[in-house]
């Protein structure tokens, strides 16, 4: 069992966020960052869990302050850690890359059902209620999707695990966007199938069965592959 504190934790979780929007729309490089009520509105959490890991994006040369105006993203200097994938660029490398998935958060899956303590938990409960919510608006999910997987992730309790999802967000936004535009409109169907199989890993994990966590996960990212490539 993970012993660090609740805080430590979401604090954790919010930098796994905000590391994975860092470059993306709205995150861009030199671009301000929303207030920190707006931000501790938007991850559900305390301002002081947020300011923990404002903190460490700043220590990592993410983001700099500027008095009087806020956060601000900056660009990533030489010295700062950081894990590159570089982009899909075939139908080869699309294929590895959810295989690569399949095993890597099957084992996450696992561990999280292991080692999550109650709070680690229940952020996953939360990110798939939020998740089945976005897809019963008829939005697209994605950045809900994402930040599921990144929960679970976090859960597990090893930050090296954590940081990969992470690091991996843009190929994963990439080939859900793929899986969606190859395979035309999504039926309620296929988004009921979905969110169940979300479910399958939330209830492995919750009841700490390591083994159903990580067939569900796999059985759910098998299903990403055959839905684009078919069976």
């Amino acid at each position: 069992m993970n012993h660090a504190s609740p805080d430590r934790r979401l604090s954790d979780m919010v930098y796994e966020q905000l590391l994975a929007l860092l470059g993306s729309e709205g995150f861009e490089i030199h671009a301000r960052l929303p207030g920190e009520i707006e931000l501790a509105r938007r991850f559900s959490v305390s301002r002081p869990v947020l300011r923990q890991a404002l903190a460490r994006l700043r220590a990592e040369g993410r983001i700099s302050a500027r008095k009087g105006s806020g956060n601000y993203v900056e660009a990533l200097k030489p010295q700062a850690e950081i894990v590159e994938f570089g982009a899909l660029s075939s139908i080869a490398d699309i294929k590895a890359f959810l295989e690569f998935r399949c095993a890597t958060e099957g084992e996450i899956a696992a561990r999280a059902a292991v080692r999550g303590d109650a709070a680690a938990i229940a952020e996953v409960e939360r990110r798939h209620a939020e998740f089945e919510r976005a897809l019963q608006a008829g939005n697209p999910g994605i950045d809900e999707d994402i930040a599921f997987h990144a929960a679970v992730a976090q859960a597990c309790g090893n930050r090296f695990f954590a940081m990969t999802i992470t690091a991996l967000a843009a190929q994963t936004r990439f080939s859900i966007d793929l899986v969606r535009q190859l395979s035309g409109p999504v039926p309620a169907e296929r988004r009921q199938r979905v969110v169940a199989e979300h479910h399958a890993i939330v209830q492995a994990i919750a009841a700490g069965d390591a083994a159903a966590a990580r067939a569900a996960m796999v059985a759910h990212l098998q299903g990403g592959i055959a839905r684009l490539f078919g069976q």
